[in-house]
């Protein structure tokens, strides 16, 4: 009889979802709890009163009866509905008669906050316990992930913590382990989880700042590689939270009060927000800051002038006074940092220089240390051991210097910079920025001669150690052929790749039974390691070419990391065996987006497109050897699960030393993509360019470059279409049809131009990817003398030879390798 009842609770819950009135006022009450599956919600937000255009307008799920402040879950829309977030609010409820009224509140969790839905997403309880969200179109956007653990229902605690429980009502998910940027009071952060400051005001995605528990303190950071902390604490006693050194426990102030959070802001502070005067603001909620917990000058956090810019007393930001080095990214904004005038360039080490920064102070110094968060941590060194440390490191962008505050102050500490962000005009210690000087331009930390017997001491020794390196390597090189491993990877990199055994890969892989794809040397299968990160497991087959890409793929990815690029975690090389083991990419490849309908929204098109022109940049220009990728396309181009986009599969590519500028090699690549100077002229990155130009008319088309379902011959071809539209001045007509793309279709026509300039037949005449991300962020304009005849190739003259060109007949997926 109760479970009768139930289905029929859930069955005309559901009806007055579908059809309840348009009106702000809702004339239904609301329940605490969903008890029994299948359960179905649906987005349709109920439409904002006048008197506020930021009011969020609510389609509610669960909702406690009690007039006054109350916690709400459901979906949360903006005033114009185009972005929804499923989440739990803080709001003004108010109930009269029948009618229910919901005022704007806060957002303090969010299940999909970097993945907005639309009017229609659907919530659904299902008959396996999980409870996804689905966009309008059905794209999956997020779940609990609960499947199988006999969920029989959930429920929204006064606290503001929703708790899905099983049949013998124990928790079996909760919200309160999956912060986002906000901590409600009685909530616990832990070891292992994580506060996510958003980008903006108005922009709810994960942004740089982060909170965490680390080490017996909790410590908050912003994100670059390794992460660079601004502030810990071990402080257990406050009005606003405890601390026992492994719990970060929220507290409410007064202890009666819920109407309090505390806030992971854009800005890297932690605020605590209460609600100023309810009785006196029933037409709207007015959140008050009433406390700052970090309690820190304005300089000391991260990005308060921006990247490069120096804060000075009362919070002026201004860039380095080596004007010829460094400008402000805008002169009416100088809180918005500086930028180079010339990126540093790997490529050209042999002009890099330190620019010096006296009596400046960085704001991770001794964190980082503290937390044992960097490798680039220098002891007790010369300030001219970490000039040079930093000068022989091409990632490193800057090194801060302390004087060590004992008798020796001819020593102190060093650190190296991946990444610079707002310095300090305070203090006892030094910056030196690297600066990229042109040819002619005087070098400003020029490297120290040194003594004629010290240097023939030295290369004598360095000789003896060569020689017998070499010999030991030629003796463990022909034990290992002898035994039958035909690669030796243990001096390729050393401590970075972890070298797997195929038996521990085959329970990783529980037996290499779940699949994520196949290609033509060999399959792609998803793994588990023992901490429960995912991973996924490329198994090659065969010999003679899959030896050459897994050698290659081992040497290229293992010696690199960006953020924009597929991390190598390790590989195993054992008898036959050969596997790469990756990082797991949630969205999979970008080819299945692409044509998807309603598929990704222009302005992640734009974060995707950006990802790659940044991935490609950092290969052809930022590593020690130019790294051709040479099989550009969407296939090999993965999306995490924020949708950021990363380069994959560098089995074909090829590495140039610093003073060449071609490469010699037979045809690879997929055909589609291969650019026309195979056939007839040098290779060179702009081959990448050329194929980055497809994929970029491709994301911006929304179709394949060859699609065969087209019933006119002359639009299988992208680029024929392309060309014809072009000279018909119809470019708008290929603007990929999704709703959202439309609305954008002028910039999207816009960005075709720079689609046009990668695709020039004449590869000098295409940009480098340096240039494509200057123009991507409007830093300079796209050439518009272009030709759109993209096959016009310049006549190679008697000094070129044509090389060795063998087409291969095989499939795309042959030809590119296994994704």
């Amino acid at each position: 009889m109760m479970k009768e009842h139930r289905q029929c609770f859930s069955i005309f819950f559901f009806i007055y979802l579908v059809f309840c009135s348009s009106q702000f006022a809702i004339s239904q009450r609301l329940v605490n709890f969903i008890s029994g599956v299948p359960t179905l919600w649906i987005n349709r937000p109920s439409i904002g009163s006048n008197f506020s255009r930021r009011i969020l307008n609510y389609t509610p799920i669960l909702l406690e009866r009690n007039t006054g402040l109350q916690f709400l879950y459901g979906f949360s829309c903006n005033f114009y509905h185009t972005e929804c977030f499923l989440g739990i609010s803080l709001v003004l409820y108010n109930s009269t008669g029948e009618t229910i009224y919901i005022e704007g509140g806060r957002l303090v969790w969010s299940a999909n906050r970097d993945h907005p839905v639309q009017v229609n997403a659907t919530l659904q309880l299902g008959q396996d316990g999980n409870l996804v969200l689905a966009d309008s179109d059905g794209t999956l956007v997020w779940s609990t992930n609960t499947t199988g653990k006999s969920v029989s229902g959930f429920n929204l605690t006064d606290m503001g913590n929703l708790v899905l429980f099983d049949t013998t009502n124990r928790t079996v998910w909760q919200s309160f382990d999956h912060p986002t940027d906000c901590l409600l009071p009685g909530q616990n952060l832990v070891s292992g989880q994580k506060l996510t400051a958003s980008v903006s005001a108005d922009n709810s995605s994960q942004g740089l700042f982060s909170l965490t528990v680390l080490n017996g303190s909790w410590a908050t950071y912003i994100s670059s590689d390794p992460p660079q902390y601004y502030s810990t604490s071990d402080y257990p006693d406050s009005l606003y939270y405890s601390f026992d050194g492994q719990t970060l426990t929220a507290l409410p102030y007064p202890p009666t009060s819920i109407a309090q959070y505390i806030q992971l802001g854009y800005d890297g502070h932690l605020r605590v927000y209460q609600l100023d005067n309810l009785e006196n603001n029933m037409l709207g909620l007015n959140w008050k800051e009433v406390g700052d917990i970090l309690t820190l000058s304005d300089c000391r956090y991260p990005m308060v002038c921006g990247r490069y810019s120096i804060c000075a007393n009362g919070g002026q930001c201004t860039c380095p006074v080596e004007v010829n080095f460094f400008k402000p990214f805008s002169e009416r904004n100088p809180d918005l940092g500086c930028t180079e005038l010339t990126p540093i360039s790997c490529d050209s080490s042999q002009y890099h220089s330190l620019v010096e920064l006296k009596d400046t102070a960085y704001f991770s110094f001794g964190f980082n240390y503290e937390l044992n968060s960097s490798v680039f941590w220098l002891e007790g060194k010369k300030i001219e051991d970490c000039q040079r440390a930093c000068l022989s490191n091409c990632s490193c962008k800057a090194a801060v210097y302390y004087p060590s505050f004992n008798l020796n102050l001819l020593r102190g500490d060093c650190l190296l910079l991946n990444e610079v962000f707002s310095l300090m005009d305070v203090g006892v210690g030094t910056v030196f920025l690297k600066v990229q000087n042109s040819p002619n331009a005087p070098v400003i930390f020029p490297r120290q001669k040194m003594p004629f017997k010290v240097i023939i001491g030295c290369t004598l020794i360095g000789i003896i150690l060569i020689l017998s390196v070499c010999s030991a390597l030629s003796k463990k090189r022909s034990e290992k052929r002898k035994a039958g491993d035909f690669l030796d990877l243990e001096p390729i990199l050393p401590g970075i790749l972890t070298r797997f055994s195929y038996n521990e890969l085959k329970i990783i892989t529980q037996d290499f039974s779940r699949k994520l794809g196949k290609g033509g040397f060999g399959s792609v299968y998803e793994g588990t390691l023992s901490n429960g990160t995912k991973i996924a497991v490329k198994h090659l087959d065969g010999v003679g070419q899959v030896k050459e890409s897994f050698l290659t793929e081992v040497k290229t990815v293992g010696g690199i990391h960006h953020i924009n690029l597929v991390k190598l975690i390790g590989f195993c090389a054992e008898k036959s065996h050969r596997l790469l083991i990756y990082e797991y990419m949630v969205n999979g490849s970008l080819d299945r987006w692409i044509t998807q309908e309603n598929g990704l929204t222009w302005h992640k098109r734009q974060m995707v497109i950006s990802d790659i022109a940044k991935g490609l940049a950092y290969l052809h220009e930022d590593c020690s050897h130019k790294i051709i990728h040479l099989d550009i396309k969407p296939q090999n181009i993965l999306l995490d699960q924020n949708f950021n986009a990363k380069i994959s599969d560098f089995g074909l590519s090829k590495l140039i030393e610093k003073d060449k500028s071609k490469v010699v090699t037979r045809m690879r690549g997929t055909p589609g993509y291969i650019a026309p100077e195979w056939l007839s002229s040098i290779i060179t990155e702009k081959v990448d360019v050329y194929a980055f130009g497809i994929v970029l008319l491709e994301i911006l088309c929304g179709r394949k470059n060859l699609d065969w379902s087209q019933t006119d011959e002359e639009d299988v071809h992208l680029l024929t279409v392309f060309t014809r539209k072009a000279e018909q001045e119809h470019l708008t007509d290929m603007v990929d049809r999704n709703e959202d793309m439309q609305l954008h279709r002028e910039a999207v026509t816009e960005m075709m131009s720079l689609a046009a300039w990668c695709l020039q037949g004449d590869f000098s005449k295409r940009p480098s990817m340096s240039l494509v991300v200057k123009a991507l962020e409007g830093l300079v304009t796209v050439e518009t003398n272009l030709d759109y005849n993209f096959r016009n190739v310049p006549k190679v003259g008697a000094g070129n030879q044509p090389r060795e060109a063998a087409i291969s007949s095989k499939l795309p997926s042959v030809l590119s390798g296994p994704r």
